[in-house]
């Protein structure tokens, strides 16, 4: 895949487009592009991805704080797995946001990125307030010369897969089920700060994990089992782990959330590391013990369907 800004000047061919933030670039997503390239082979264009590298709640909403399901960076190593020929990755502005529908495909898609076929998502909207339809897309493309075509959407048990129903399986702690919808485990990256030391007297150090990007969306509190990967001294090194995401109500850490993560099986200083954790299912909420006693029990529980879970299957 070969990235575009408008600067960089015209692709070197017609293309058949489709346009969106692609959060997540779930199997919705995946199924759009999948049309996308259909149509352009069978028309001999080019594969075109447009997107944009900020949400544009952002730019019209300062106070806006989204919570995404994947960074720029890691929307763009998704979108080139796709095998698209070029992604166009937009900035933005607040004159882009002004522009209607017809003028976005005017100027922008037919001018700048030479689009020919445009693939519209099943409930996509774009242009000034969103206010045409996919009847006036058809009505416009006729006039500028690009056809335009209505994408199937992509359902999973009767539901259309979408970057709000993973969001929402995540806030309610569905990691699994937001692993079906994305054809891929959540993830969540970050650097190893100091924390409170108390799981090394319950037998379970953990590392308090401090997120890269406060964007994007931390999961429902509780227990889960995961996937924890970090650089070691060969590559990218994977192990099984347990996170808690809460307030730990056991060992008095008032309100403050906290991200900790034990790494089964492994020993050593993760100070200032990068982790990356992939989640793969809740084991439990986070609840209060009457003593350390009884939290490391529950921690030992929890380790054993941690193993049974990771290194079962």
């Amino acid at each position: 895949m070969r990235f575009l800004t408008l600067s960089d000047g015209m692709p070197a061919v017609a293309s058949a487009a489709t346009i969106g933030f692609f959060d997540g670039v779930h199997r919705g997503h995946q199924f759009l592009i999948r049309q996308v390239m259909e149509c352009a082979a069978m028309r001999g264009q080019a594969s075109l991805l447009v997107t944009f590298r900020r949400h544009p709640r952002q730019v019209m909403h300062a106070d806006y704080q989204p919570q995404l399901l994947s960074t720029f960076e890691e929307k763009c190593a998704l979108l080139a797995a796709t095998g698209a020929d070029y992604c166009a990755t937009l900035d933005f502005t607040m004159d882009l946001a002004a522009m209607s529908a017809r003028q976005f495909m005017a100027d922008i898609l037919r001018d700048k990125l030479r689009v020919r076929t445009l693939v519209i998502g099943y409930d996509h909207r774009f242009g000034h307030d969103r206010a045409a339809g996919f009847a006036d897309y058809v009505e416009y493309g006729h006039e500028l010369g690009m056809e335009v075509v209505r994408a199937e959407p992509f359902s999973l048990g009767g539901v259309n897969v979408s970057s709000s129903v993973v969001r929402a399986c995540l806030c309610d702690g569905e990691v699994a089920m937001a692993a079906r919808c994305l054809g891929y485990p959540y993830s969540l990256s970050g650097t190893v700060v100091e924390g409170f030391h108390e799981g090394h007297g319950l037998g379970y150090p953990t590392a308090n994990l401090r997120p890269d990007d406060c964007c994007k969306l931390v999961p429902k509190g509780g227990v889960y089992a995961v996937k924890v990967r970090r650089r070691g001294g060969s590559g990218m090194a994977t192990c099984a782990g347990m996170l808690n995401i809460g307030t730990r109500p056991t060992l008095g850490n008032g309100d403050n959330r906290s991200i900790e993560v034990y790494l089964l099986d492994f020993r050593g200083d993760l100070y200032g590391r990068q982790l990356t954790v992939d989640f793969i299912s809740r084991l439990r909420d986070e609840k209060k013990f009457r003593n350390k006693g009884e939290l490391a029990n529950q921690l030992r529980m929890d380790e054993a369907a941690v193993r049974e879970l990771i290194y079962s299957h």
